[in-house]
């Protein structure tokens, strides 16, 4: 969804090799189900992409095992996908107790859509941590 924009923002904080695992780029849905353990079925641009957000970061808190981990999928646009608007997105953060699901609607181009998102992502991360939910 954002290309790797969130990792890099990660990436590019202080001390980031003490605390910051890594990142996946996951756009193909094969590739979300091999990796990430998303559920075949999960229709990852609907209503139920809530769902299929918490499976991408539970998926990658697995993988990492961290404490913490950050997910985003949707439409970045400029067209709709699977009936779904430009700039639909959900968002999600889980810890192995806890998980926050956001759904979000950006405007703009695809370039902002992603920025909007990562910028999101960033703030529901850093608020789950910050309230003792997980570190990053």
């Amino acid at each position: 969804m954002t290309s790797g924009n969130i990792a890099t923002c990660l990436g590019a904080g202080p001390d980031a090799v003490e605390w910051f695992a890594g990142g996946i780029v996951a756009y193909q849905t094969e590739v979300k189900v091999q990796v990430l353990g998303l559920d075949e079925d999960c229709p990852i641009v609907s209503a139920e992409c809530a769902e299929c957000a918490e499976q991408l970061a539970t998926g990658a808190l697995r993988l990492f095992g961290v404490e913490v981990a950050v997910s985003a999928t949707g439409v970045g646009g400029p067209e709709p996908s699977e009936g779904s608007p430009p700039g639909m997105v959900y968002l999600a953060v889980v810890t192995p107790e806890d998980s926050v699901v956001q759904r979000h609607s950006f405007d703009g181009e695809p370039d902002e859509v992603r920025a909007q998102t990562a910028s999101a992502a960033l703030t529901l991360l850093e608020g789950m941590v910050r309230d003792g939910r997980g570190t990053a």
